[in-house]
């Protein structure tokens, strides 16, 4: 048996106790390696989690194991290689063709929001900001990529072998079965689920695993949920009362929706229902430079996908409108009556939707469907939570349109899949790990488990936590360093939301005021509150 020193160490950088932000490190004398590089999304404490030192030197990392290419796992590949990662990327052909129009673009974004907030800061005195990383950054990683096959294993290090999985979650997306070969009697088996896919995806396969693992670290979005079972003809239907309702109240129907897959997906029903008369014929308008590569991507790989040709069919229909520059988007909003616009990004915070709604929000005739998971802290989660008003790029928006929430082309298994997935990799014959959920996520499918497993192989990790991992169980490993955001911050709401829900009914409650002198005496009870002596 090997020593205790000999044994890997698992950290947990990311997607602990919320969604976003997907890193974890493993560790042994020999290599060092993470899975998945991702960007935080969310509350404005945990974005800051992006412009931070890394918890580990980046040039001390050896490779990358990527599950798939949306920004929440990828997006902080192009950081890392910026401050000094030259190892290899492991990924499926398809995530490094997606990762190849992804990362330059959530550059382009950087670059954009900061250049937009630096013009602000410039008039307010206040300190010039630098982007996360640059375009060529981006570039920088895709020589780095490694083409890796489904079901094939792949020697990474002396001792350490990896085999993907097709996760049945998106083009290319994958789970990860790591094999560690220390000298023990068996090698150790580690399976990362990467984002599971739920059953009837259209575009997708089911999800699929290896059966037997020692340690399995698994995702938690939608643990304490269960979707109705929806077949794609009923969901189709169901799309169709939406998009009637909007064309009945001749105003636009506004979709945020993810540039990559699920774009695609909404693309195809549109184009049935309007195919087949279900729903009235009119533009529809994809409105995301991204989305636009990324569908030449899927036609690339068409073969390889599910109901491909309805998808190349869709792609080229007589409604369809791909927009490219900043003046095509514009214009759209100068449309009048019924047409569809699909827009990144999928939670509200970034990219071209914002436009979008800072345009249409304030009509009653618009229609606003969110067309899946809104972190906590998201633009898209206040507006489905109900605000009455929102601040988009500094600017106070009242909310008419109708908001939709339509959750039947989310990426996610939901509880009742996560639960057969996890239980079709047994015997899992140490620790399962719940990650990637917020806090209702992970309790929910925890409880699940309880029916199965011990509830002391059950682990909740926070961020930042170290186990090390043996053959006879996990140990916590003291991490030596303070907490880079405390764990009652990680998935919530912070500050900065508080502030900007302050400032709205400040300004609501002073301009509902009957008169100058109710506006006043409401300036002054909150002159009065500011100057008040601050506790300790």
């Amino acid at each position: 048996m090997l020593g205790r020193d000999q044994d890997p160490v698992l950290r947990f950088h990311g997607a602990t106790r919320c969604v976003t932000g997907s890193c974890y490190e493993i560790e042994t004398p020999h290599w060092r390696i993470l899975v998945d590089c991702g960007l935080f999304q969310g509350s404005k404490s945990e974005r800051e989690l992006n412009y931070g030192a890394f918890p580990f030197p980046p040039d001390a990392i050896d490779a990358v194991i990527l599950t798939h290419a949306h920004i929440d796992h990828s997006g902080l590949l192009p950081k890392l290689v910026r401050q000094g990662f030259r190892g290899p990327i492991y990924a499926t052909a398809a995530t490094i063709d997606l990762c190849s129009v992804m990362l330059p673009d959530a550059a382009h974004i950087q670059e954009t929001e900061v250049d937009h907030l630096n013009r602000r800061n410039a008039q307010r005195g206040r300190p010039l900001v630098e982007p996360i990383y640059r375009q060529e950054d981006a570039a920088a990683c895709m020589p780095l990529f490694r083409n890796a096959a489904y079901g094939d294993w792949t020697t990474m290090a002396k001792g350490l072998r990896v085999r993907f999985w097709n996760a049945g979650h998106l083009l290319g997306s994958s789970s990860v079965e790591l094999e560690i070969d220390g000298g023990r009697r068996t090698p150790m088996h580690i399976l990362f689920s990467g984002d599971i896919g739920p059953g009837h995806k259209l575009l997708q396969t089911d999800p699929q695993g290896p059966v037997g693992v020692d340690y399995l670290i698994c995702e938690a979005t939608y643990g304490n949920r269960d979707r109705p079972d929806v077949s794609p003809d009923q969901r189709r239907s169901m799309l169709g009362d939406v998009v009637r309702g909007a064309a009945r109240a001749n105003g636009p129907l506004i979709v945020p929706s993810f540039a990559v897959e699920r774009t695609q997906e909404l693309l195809v029903d549109l184009y049935l229902l309007m195919k087949t008369g279900e729903v009235p014929s009119a533009p529809v308008f994809v409105d995301s430079p991204l989305a636009t590569r990324a569908s030449a991507i899927f036609e690339r790989h068409a073969k390889e996908i599910e109901q491909g040709e309805v998808l190349c069919q869709a792609l080229t229909s007589a409604e369809l409108r791909f927009t490219d520059t900043v003046e095509q988007s514009k214009a759209i909003n100068r449309l009048t009556g019924f047409f569809v616009v699909v827009a990144a990004s999928g939670m509200c915070d970034a990219g071209r939707i914002r436009h979008h709604l800072k345009a249409n929000l304030w009509r009653k005739n618009a229609t606003v469907m969110m067309a899946g998971y809104q972190v906590q802290g998201s633009l898209g989660r206040i507006l489905l939570d109900g605000a009455r008003r929102v601040r988009i790029q500094g600017e106070e928006i009242d909310v008419r349109a109708t908001i939709t929430l339509f959750d039947l082309y989310s990426g996610h298994a939901d509880a009742a899949e996560l639960l057969a997935w996890i239980l079709a990799r047994g015997p899992v014959g140490q620790s399962i790990f719940l990650t990637h959920g917020e806090e209702e996520g992970l309790a929910g499918l925890g409880e699940r488990l309880k029916g199965f497993f011990p509830e002391g192989k059950i682990i909740k990790p926070q961020l930042d936590d170290a186990f090390r991992l043996s053959s006879g169980g996990c140990l916590p490993v003291d991490i030596n360093h303070a907490r880079r955001l405390k764990p009652e911050s990680v998935g919530r709401l912070d500050w900065h939301n508080d502030l900007s829900r302050l400032l709205l009914d400040v300004s609501e409650a002073v301009n509902s005021a009957a008169d100058e002198r109710g506006r006043a005496a409401i300036i002054r009870r909150m002159q009065r509150a500011l100057a008040a002596p601050r506790p300790d």
